[in-house]
């Protein structure tokens, strides 16, 4: 019951995030012309698509492909975390670097460092919904 609860949270929240990107982008720099052409074309919602994509693949990589004894440790799903939220950047900054109008490098960067954070905590929402199943790593990162 417990297990199925946290795959349904973590669906629901991801889904919220999806849906309204902008409530959660929008926090470190809501007034500004880049916000507005991020809003108005509609590019917070496929950035989000990719940074939902990218957490909740990397979980599903670590939690079932890799499940690996050898491969269960803490540090092993911080570093599957961090590979996750630096691709997930990477991806998210050449396509907004190759879909905006205007030069927006610095604002680029810093919204990048957002989604960095952002992403980490999708990886964490997904980890803690799907690691229930894993038959080697359900113990990381914590222990039940």
């Amino acid at each position: 019951m417990k297990n199925s609860i946290l795959l349904i949270g973590g669906v629901v929240l991801t889904l919220l995030f999806i849906i309204f990107p902008a409530s959660v982008f929008e926090i470190a720099d809501g007034q500004s012309e880049f916000a507005n052409e991020m809003y108005n074309e509609n590019y917070y919602f496929v950035v989000a698509l990719i940074s939902a994509a990218v957490a909740w693949g990397a979980a599903a990589l670590f939690y079932y492909i890799i499940n690996s004894v050898s491969f269960s440790r803490w540090f092993h799903w911080l570093i599957t975390l961090l590979v996750a939220a630096v691709m997930a950047s990477l991806i998210n900054y050449a396509y907004l670097d190759g879909v905006l109008s205007i030069d927006y490098s610095g604002k680029v960067f810093g919204f990048c460092v957002v989604d960095f954070v952002v992403t980490a905590i999708l990886y964490i929402i997904a980890s803690f919904a799907v690691r229930w199943w894993s038959s080697n790593c359900r113990h990381t990162p914590i222990p039940e």
